[in-house]
């Protein structure tokens, strides 16, 4: 039964999976450049996406952009839960809708609006088909999970961001101002200045929370931000900086091919003819 490994390199890849997953609070948060399907037969799984908590409950099929910083920080079921992750070209060439292809893009979790009786015995049998490493089956997959979204996408809703609830903790306070705000400029004191606390302590605890610097925190977010304009508009590369909140080009330029292993233009040739 996987389990998630915290020790993971960011942005390296799971590849086409249908896999049993054992539900445990994660250490930080993951990122992966597929979209990822999550289904419980019982429970739920409490997500921190983007800077805000959602919740996928049994039976409902939820689905995001794994680019986006998520962490699981809750979970209300002792049994294991599939997840199915996706590489983002198969998800861009699946013929679904621009609107439903673009509010994946824009960060939302994307929750099927009602239980298909079908879907435990869809993601059993997707699993098995990948366990064979057979070609033939490998492919039936494929197109049974693009069905699936096909049949999803006409019937989602969102829970993206809700207002802030009562009791958040500081933790979360900070993160979802950040989420809020990262187009902005910002640095840790402005942050922590916001949110009422000393600079040192937020920065303590938001590394001790998450995993993670508020700093690298920020960047997460611009880079996802301009990942979804990359590949939705035709927006030049400076202006596409500019917009997720990045001060200059070249640190834009630098963030990104760290972050992501190539420049922003040669991700926008190898997505962005996906979505026509």
């Amino acid at each position: 039964m996987k389990k998630f490994d915290d020790k993971r390199p960011e942005f390296s890849p799971y590849g086409f999976t249908c896999e049993a997953w054992t539900p445990a609070l994660m250490l930080r948060p993951d990122r992966h450049n597929e979209i990822e399907l999550n289904w419980l037969a019982s429970g739920s799984l409490t997500y921190l996406l983007g800077g805000s908590r959602t919740t996928i409950s049994a039976g409902k099929l939820g689905l995001f952009w794994a680019a986006i910083p998520h962490q699981i920080v809750d979970f209300g079921t002792e049994f294991p839960y599939f997840v199915v992750t996706i590489p983002l070209t198969e998800f861009l060439r699946a013929g679904i809708s621009r609107e439903f292809v673009n509010r994946a893009l824009q960060g939302e979790l994307l929750i099927d609006s009602v239980v298909d009786d079908a879907d435990a015995s869809l993601f059993a049998r997707w699993e098995g088909d990948l366990k064979s490493q057979s070609p033939v089956f490998e492919r039936a997959a494929q197109l049974e999970v693009r069905a699936r979204l096909l049949r999803m996408s006409g019937r989602i809703t969102s829970a993206l961001n809700p207002p802030m609830p009562p009791g958040l903790s500081r933790a979360d306070q900070l993160a979802c101002f950040i989420a809020k705000n990262y187009q902005q400029p910002l640095t840790s004191e402005s942050i922590a200045a916001a949110n009422e606390v000393h600079p040192n302590y937020a920065m303590s605890l938001f590394k001790k929370t998450f995993g993670t610097t508020m700093t690298a925190f920020v960047v997460q977010h611009r880079l996802s931000h301009a990942q979804r304009l990359l590949v939705t508009t035709d927006d030049t590369i400076l202006n596409v900086a500019m917009e997720a909140g990045f001060q200059s080009l070249s640190r834009f330029n630098e963030a990104f091919k760290e972050e992501c292993r190539c420049s922003p233009r040669d991700y926008r040739k190898a997505h962005r003819n996906k979505l026509e």
